[in-house]
């Protein structure tokens, strides 16, 4: 890792050091940086994960304990596996035993998992969160440690090749077992931490994940999906040709999806029109999502000031949700209905319609000139 001198136009190397070295331990402070900085780990793999436990020991007849357990976007569990300077030779075994333990956890338990989690820190409710995270309306939506298809994450600073080797035996073998490498430097008194997936590399995975998606395709040709992923799905075909045959023009080639949710762009970078489909509830709403959050909330502040004026414009309650304590800030109306009921679809979507117009038109100009005065300084 270098840093760039500007003044002398030249590159300085920062000082490679060990965990040992920095008098670093692996449970204070590696495995406490990753259960409160989530985002890190998550930035290295290429997506999201929700820390629900660390020093795991809920195993019947055993007194192990894992590093630390998460929940993916799909509501998978993935086992983290944390050493420092050396992966060891046994940690494959270790993690695959604690996987299989996983393997068997129900809904019920995951939540209360999380719950003594949260109990012991911050705080909050873990079937709420656990909603959250995966986007979900409902819990009772929402299926978790699906089957046999545990997740593994392997960290350290360095792996011996008969780790290495496992786990890509294991990725050929379908169990997803990743390799994150970590790295500490120094640079004067400070230190700092470089997190790099190193087993799959990220144009394999990319690979892998378009295979996934194709996979998933087959299946679903088959009747293999869930159900509401097949209602939605097909709810979103006859929104976006409704949409089409109105001659939205930003709508023409989106593709409907399984999620609950279709974005559409406003033509200002990290802000969003979203039409969302939920068991009792459809919305249309503006999601302020730049990658500065003193940017969205400073949006939100300017359009709160006309709130009367741009509800008038939509011709139905807005609701303002400014989001304090996260990176974006909404702005949503919502109708209450019976989603799944498909005798309900077609005032549904002219409901859809109708809003979307009003809310682009009520909405993205502002937009457009208020992003235009933060990049000219006004």
């Amino acid at each position: 890792m270098f840093q760039v001198d500007r003044s002398q136009n030249r590159l300085k190397q920062l000082g490679r050091t060990t965990f040992t070295e920095a008098g670093l331990r692996e449970r204070e402070h590696l495995q406490e940086w990753l259960a409160t900085t989530p985002g890190a780990l998550g930035e290295a793999i290429g997506e999201e994960l929700l820390i629900i436990q660390k020093e795991f020991d809920g195993f019947d007849g055993t007194r192990e304990r894992l590093d630390l357990l998460a929940l993916d976007r799909s509501g998978q569990l993935v086992v983290i596996e944390n050493k420092l300077d050396d992966s060891g030779r046994d940690v494959v075994w270790q993690a695959l035993k604690y996987a299989a333990y996983c393997s068997s956890l129900k809904k019920a338990e995951i939540i209360t998992i999380f719950q003594q989690y949260l109990d012991r820190g911050e705080g909050g409710d873990a079937a709420s969160s656990i909603c959250e995270f995966l986007q979900e309306d409902a819990l009772d939506e929402v299926v978790l440690n699906e089957g046999n298809d545990q997740r593994i994450v392997f960290i350290s600073a360095n792996f011996r090749r008969e780790v290495t080797a496992t786990v890509l035996w294991l990725r050929e073998h379908q169990i997803d077992a990743r390799c994150v490498k970590v790295l500490p430097y120094l640079f004067g008194e400070d230190l700092f931490i470089d997190l790099q997936q190193v087993i799959p590399t990220p144009e394999a995975a990319d690979y892998m994940i378009r295979m996934a998606e194709k996979d998933t395709e087959e299946k679903s040709a088959k009747g293999a999906q869930r159900w509401s992923h097949q209602m939605r799905y097909a709810f979103w075909e006859e929104v976006l040709e409704a949409f089409r045959e109105a001659g939205l023009e930003r709508w023409q080639n989106i593709s409907p999806s399984r999620d609950h949710w279709l974005t559409s762009s406003i033509g200002v970078s990290g802000c969003i029109l979203v039409l969302i489909f939920l068991r009792q509830e459809i919305r249309v709403e503006l999601q302020l999502n730049r990658s500065e959050a003193s940017e969205n909330k400073w949006l939100f502040d300017q359009l709160a000031k006309d709130s009367e004026e741009l509800a008038g414009k939509v011709g139905a309650e807005l609701e303002w949700r400014r989001l304090d304590d996260k990176k974006v800030s909404i702005i949503q109306c919502k109708l209450p209905v019976q989603g799944y009921s498909k005798e309900n679809w077609p005032e549904m979507i002219e409901w859809l319609k109708q809003h979307y117009k009003r809310m682009d038109a009520a909405f993205s100009e502002r937009v457009a000139s208020l992003a235009g005065q933060m990049k000219s300084g006004g």
